[in-house]
């Protein structure tokens, strides 16, 4: 999934998929209100047929509506993505919305490449990492670290 209200940079991430052999739908929500009623299921967007939740979600620093950082705290506030992947993307380093980022739980923080290329190698790395080398529990799974103790019996 894509956050992302920029016109152009869509239409440059769509063109980008194709040699980073991303073959996946990209779902896009232009906004960040948008972005939480996709990943929520409200209105428009809940028939999960059609808007099955994402593995990946690109997220952008700067949107309408709803900042990044305010979608990726809403995101990280829902226990059900505890374990979804959150990559935030900006125009260039802003220092300080960095390690806002990674403290509101951001898996990483990348700026968007200038070039075609460089955004097909970044993606191409995106899904060589987060979907094919990553691994992550199975959805709904208990997030629970340590085995319960047993009581002992007298």
């Amino acid at each position: 999934m894509l956050v992302e209200d920029n016109e152009n940079d869509v239409f440059f991430f769509k063109r980008a998929m194709i040699p980073a052999g991303l073959n996946h739908p990209l779902r896009v929500a232009p906004n960040g209100r948008d972005a939480i009623d996709y990943l929520d299921g409200h209105g428009k967007y809940a028939d999960r047929t059609e808007f099955p939740l994402p593995r990946l979600v690109l997220l952008d620093l700067k949107l309408p509506e709803v900042s990044g950082l305010e979608v990726l705290k809403w995101i990280r506030s829902q226990g059900k993505f505890n374990t979804l992947v959150v990559v935030m993307l900006a125009a260039s380093h802003l220092d300080d919305a960095i390690p806002r980022a990674y403290a509101l739980g951001a898996n990483s923080f990348l700026v968007k490449p200038s070039s075609l290329d460089e955004l097909a190698k970044m993606l191409r790395l995106i899904k060589e990492y987060w979907l094919e080398l990553n691994r992550q529990p199975p959805p709904h799974s208990s997030l629970e670290t340590r085995p319960k103790q047993e009581t002992p019996s007298n």
